[in-house]
């Protein structure tokens, strides 16, 4: 769901021509315990995937990363789609 919001950020990700792919440009940064991510503030607890490596190899297995990860981040459309089930956690903004 990160991933997901981050592409709907202009400030963190631009398309990826006519593929409906997404490139993230920027990954947020935690201070203290949480991080902004778009317009929303997540705690760093729940975004601690972002720096494993496995997590991204899992993503690119499942098709939802372009497999080129350890370069750049692409969410596929299948990434950008899939239902992490956590949606209901981000219906409104943070006025953080």
């Amino acid at each position: 769901m990160l991933l997901q919001l981050l592409a709907r950020d202009p400030d963190s990700s631009s398309p990826v021509g006519d593929s409906g792919e997404v490139r993230i440009t920027r990954l947020p940064h935690a201070h203290g315990n949480h991080m902004h991510v778009g317009q929303y503030v997540v705690a760093s607890r729940d975004a601690s995937g972002l720096a494993n490596k496995s997590v991204w190899t899992a993503l690119s297995r499942k098709g939802l990363v372009r497999d080129n990860f350890e370069e750049e981040i692409i969410l596929t459309p299948d990434g950008l789609n899939f239902s992490t089930g956590l949606e209901k956690n981000f219906a409104a903004a943070s006025d953080h």
